[in-house]
């Protein structure tokens, strides 16, 4: 599913406008995204939950010549951990 058809699951469920319903998950996802980049986690009860999670430096092989010796700087990594009542309803299809 991509965003638009996600809009367009939007507009079925509430009767919304398409103009509005895309506002919405617009302010959604930008809001997750601002929360992340602030360093919250965001939980979202029975759905899931968001983090940033720190990635240490390390060393790696560059798969073109494994021979070499790369170093990967450290980074953030943003993570999702399903919520119980997604993977109940994932697992019960």
């Amino acid at each position: 599913m991509n965003k638009q058809e996600l809009v367009g699951q939007i507009v079925e469920k509430t009767g919304m406008t398409k103009k509005d319903a895309e506002m919405s998950l617009n302010a959604v996802v930008e809001s997750i995204s601002e929360a992340l980049k602030g360093g919250d986690k965001v939980q979202l009860v029975g759905f899931g939950t968001f983090e940033v999670k720190d990635r240490k430096a390390r060393e790696g092989r560059n798969p073109r010549n494994p021979e070499e010796v790369i170093k990967i700087p450290a980074s953030k990594a943003v993570s999702f951990r399903a919520g119980k009542g997604l993977k109940d309803l994932v697992n019960n299809k």
